[in-house]
């Protein structure tokens, strides 16, 4: 069970004092909406109020004078509990907004004497007391100051309170407020979702707080450390439910036409994971030792049984982390809801964790392999949270690593037990770590954990939900091999919550380290990047240096260990695992090879003299299976980046895909395929596409034909978890470089549906392939019945599928029309509109549309979605993805300069990004350009 919080004798009172009647809120909630509407005819969020001052715009560097002008909280007081009540209206008022009203009362403690109190609060219009936003009360013998002003910080997003004479350090007192907001449909805060079920249009209030948003819904201490008990009280409509953190408990007032429910106290816990949400929603339920499960999704969905799987693997993967953790699962219930309109992937809010609907649903009709493995994956990430981050939880979002970071590598764990046929461990490799490596070798990566003073306002605390925070994580052998059980006290030592395996090997007998475990893991934590380990087997030598991708790239960020690191270094001689070292210390020649870094073990690159890349080259073309499968793609992976940074020759690198013919494995072709994207990417506008396409066709045609057979013709599914992935990738590429039958394969699926849209020939793992190639091939026709069809699905992750392969048609007019679509909600919803233009991006020909789309609107969609929204990166990423050219760079320094006075919020560092992966991607085209074509022309003979 959850920890026991006790309060004092004045903390009761002000418990107490708190608990007002519930038709007293429903009046006073009434006159306040009366009032506010009477007195703002604007649009709710304008704050402007008695004693309100709006900051003028200044382009001169702003420079902190005053408390409230800095992003950080004071020190001088903390919450300890608050009592809110909420009333969303889910019908438009008569100046047709959607608004919502709501008291707070907040109990904290003085603990400096201050003459202030700050506390944030954004977009709201307050009742005013006297003419100030709020009323102060003191607890028990606390002696109260009057409040001699109040007004709003629009910047630094505060309620500032000016008092008359000093808090008394120690006391307790009580801040009340009373205020106005609108139900926006901006997926922040306490927002609205619309969506239509039955022909009936329907309205969802719900909420997404992380980072900076609980300060939109009512005025809150907002910062990850400020952890308070929260009482919550929702009135809604009959006919809905309300939902919050904890078990409700409906009640309804005689005359009174609304439901009133309250809910059990919060834990202690961080106003980001705090949810509210009212809704028609249906749901199962099971219950486990007296926890109460619950799926919640569209009345529809819940009918399909959409949420069956879902609900089927929450208790396993609890179960597993109770065990994992050694701790008992925390709260009374475990809600988890599918919303229509959720702009992250899902939300860890403590007991109602909220989910896309492609992140919950599944249907097992409909659903392909790779919606089931996402559904358990996610769940798996969100339900680690509810230890890591919700009970124990990070001081400030600099170190968001430890958050995210472990929870990203136990959900491999979590999602291992719940489908152990999957070896879904085995996935790390290409979900995180290869993808972290390409972030990690950029000049302008960041440490894992940043200095404090990095990370201020909203967008730079968006910034850092990147791939850093969630990839970089601890090689998951030492995770395995040591027990868990003082991980959670450990969490509380700095940055050691991660490292604690480490902690534990310095105490294990027999096992050794060079240096404490503080001196290894500064060097991981503090410094960013990560080394190269080259290995010389004709000397033994071993040395390292610090791996960019771009080697004349300017490193900015100093480090005060000069990036170097202490590397665990695991490794194997002609097929016998070796002792581990710290360094190497046995030369190694003759015709013996040498693979270092077995199992991917350690987050290190790994480069060999030439002769052992010949030995290691020659393994894979005789006898790939020596090598573990991980390995395999390790090594493919290696020699690719390896050749980016001029250490060694990029045939070199193209060689090691010269076995994948005899390659039948998942997870060394993706890697392969990942790695030759980047050549198809920069080539695909060249005359190297033809000779790289015949190459790549060359090296498919066994596997396709592999998969012809293993399918009976097409006919059937893979067995294997993997080798219904890797089919995928067998006809997908077939497909995009003519393997012969392919086309007409595709064309023949989806001809059919078309004809019969009732009745879908193409198998769910493979709709997105069929789909993306068939519009391709196709024209208007085609389109036009995937959009019909995305307008008229009921299952999310078909609508999903659909929009991504409107994406790859080659009509220019079509793609100019479907960025159109992309800022019209009634076509594409607000939390698909980046990522859609990123797919209109991917396609070649929609590349050069889409960056003068995104450039024409910058403004409006800055607005729209930069500010704080942590996908807002992949949008930059995804346009300039194929940049290549000095007139493509120098159109991307012309758009920051233009748009500097708009700003790029959350995509700061992802410009930066593209500028400097753009100037790499012109050295290295103009270096390797002709030696690529000769390879590639030479080898597809």
């Amino acid at each position: 069970m959850g920890k026991v919080y006790y309060v004092s004798k004045n903390m009761g009172l002000g418990m107490l004092i708190l608990a007002v009647t519930a038709l007293a809120i429903i009046i006073a909630l009434s006159i306040a909406y009366d009032k506010e509407r009477a007195k703002n005819q604007g649009k709710p969020g304008d704050e402007a109020s008695e004693g309100t001052t709006m900051p003028t715009p200044s382009t001169t560097p702003f420079t902190p004078k005053e408390p409230w002008d800095r992003y950080r909280l004071p020190d001088s007081i903390i919450p300890i509990a608050y009592n809110v009540t909420l009333w969303p209206r889910l019908e438009p008022n008569t100046d047709g907004l959607y608004v919502f009203t709501g008291q707070s009362a907040v109990v904290f403690k003085c603990v400096k004497e201050t003459d202030l109190i700050i506390i944030h609060a954004r977009k709201l219009n307050f009742t005013t007391f006297l003419g100030h936003h709020v009323k102060l009360s003191g607890l028990g013998d606390a002696t109260v100051p009057a409040i001699q002003k109040t007004w709003l910080v629009e910047k630094t997003e505060y309620l500032v309170i000016q008092l008359s004479s000093r808090l008394t350090m120690g006391a307790p007192y009580l801040l009340h407020s009373e205020f106005l907001g609108e139900l926006a449909d901006d997926l922040e805060g306490f927002y609205r979702s619309e969506y239509t079920e039955d022909g009936v249009k329907k309205v969802v209030a719900t909420s997404q707080m992380q980072a900076t948003y609980a300060r939109k819904t009512f005025p809150c201490f907002d910062e990850p450390a400020m952890k308070a008990v929260f009482n919550v009280t929702i009135i809604h409509k009959p006919g809905t439910v309300a939902l919050s953190n904890g078990k409700e408990n409906d009640s309804v007032i005689d005359g009174v036409p609304v439901k009133v429910t309250t809910f059990e106290p919060t834990e202690r816990m961080s106003t980001y994971v705090l949810a509210f949400i009212v809704t028609d929603f249906g749901y199962i339920q099971s219950n486990q030792n007296n926890l109460m499960i619950r799926i919640w999704a569209k009345r529809n969905a819940i009918a399909d049984r959409q949420g069956d799987y879902a609900l089927n693997v929450t208790g396993p993967i609890l179960q597993f982390y109770e065990q994992y953790y050694n701790t008992t699962y925390p709260l009374s219930k475990s809600d988890q809801i599918a919303l229509p309109d959720f702009n992250a992937g899902a939300m860890e809010n403590w007991g109602l964790v909220t989910y896309r609907e492609t992140a919950l649903l599944f249907d097992p009709m409909l659903s392909s392999t790779g919606n089931k493995e996402r559904v358990t994956t996610v769940i798996s990430h969100e339900l680690a949270h509810m230890w890591f981050g919700n009970l124990v939880t990070l001081r400030w979002w600099n170190d968001l690593w430890l958050n995210e970071g472990f929870a990203s590598y136990v959900e491999y764990l979590g999602a291992d037990y719940a489908e152990p046929s999957w070896n879904i461990k085995d996935h790390i490799i290409l979900y995180d770590v290869q993808k972290v490596f390409a972030v990690d070798a950029l000049a302008s990566s960041h440490p894992l954990s940043r200095q404090e003073e990095e990370v201020n306002d909203p967008a730079q605390i968006s910034e850092m939900f990147n791939t850093i925070s969630y990839s970089k994580v601890c090689s998951p052998e030492k995770f395995t091999q040591y027990p868990m059980q003082d991980l959670l006290q450990t969490y509380f030592i700095y940055y050691y919550i991660i490292i604690c395996p480490f902690h534990m090997i310095e105490h294990t007998p027999g096992i050794h380290i060079p240096h404490s475990v503080h001196d290894i893991m500064n060097r991981w934590t503090l410094q960013m990047g990560f080394p190269v380990v080259t290995i010389d087997t004709r000397t033994g030598s071993i040395s390292q240096k610090h791996f960019l991708l771009d080697p004349d790239s300017v490193v900015d960020r100093p480090s005060q260990f000069n990036y170097t690191w202490f590397v665990p270094i695991k490794w194997m001689k002609t097929g016998v695992e070796q002792q581990q070292y710290w360094l190497l210390h046995e030369t190694v020649s003759g015709e013996d090879w040498v693979l270092a870094n077995t199992n991917v073990s350690g987050y290190f690159r790994v480069n060999y003299d030439l002769g052992n890349w010949d030995r290691l080259l020659s393994l894979l073309n005789t006898d790939h299976q020596a090598l573990s499968v991980i390995n395999r793609a390790q090594v493919i992976d290696d020699a690719f980046n390896l050749a980016r940074a001029t250490i060694i020759s990029t045939t070199l690198a193209l060689r090691t895909t010269k076995y994948l013919s005899k390659e039948r494995n998942y997870i060394p072709w993706e890697s392969a395929l990942r790695n030759l994207d980047y050549y198809i990417l920069m080539f695909d506008r060249t005359e190297v596409y033809g000779a790289l396409q015949a190459y790549l066709k060359k090296q498919i045609q066994p596997l396709f034909d592999h998969f012809k057979i293993l399918t009976a013709n097409w006919t059937k599914v893979p067995e294997g978890h993997t080798d219904q992935y890797n089919e995928i990738n067998a006809i997908g590429i077939a497909c995009s470089v003519g393997v012969e039958g392919c086309r007409e394969l595709i064309n023949s699926w989806y001809r059919q549906w078309m004809e019969n849209p009732g009745q879908n020939p193409i198998h769910p793992n493979l709709k997105s392939t069929v789909y993306c190639n068939a519009i391709a091939f196709g024209g208007v026709q085609e389109w036009d019945f995937a959009w019909r069809m995305f307008k008229n699905t009921t299952l999310a992750s078909e609508a999903s599928r659909l929009r991504s392969a409107m994406a790859c048609t080659k009509a220019p007019w079509l793609l100019n029309r479907y960025l159109d679509y992309t800022l019209d909600p009634t076509k594409i919803r607000k939390q698909d509109t980046t990522s859609t233009i990123q797919y209109i991006a991917r396609n070649v020909v929609g590349m050069p549309l889409a960056w003068n789309f995104v450039r024409a609107r910058w403004s409006y969609i800055f607005e729209q979605f930069g500010k704080g929204s942590f996908s807002f990166a992949n949008l930059v990423n995804g346009i300039t993805k194929r940049f290549s050219s000095e007139f493509e760079l120098q159109e991307l320094k012309k758009f920051k300069e233009d748009n500097f006075h708009v700003g790029f919020g959350s995509a700061t560092m992802a410009l930066e990004q593209a500028i400097e992966k753009t100037t790499a991607n012109i050295k290295w085209l103009t270096e390797n350009k002709a030696e690529v074509l000769k390879w590639f022309t030479e080898e597809s003979t």
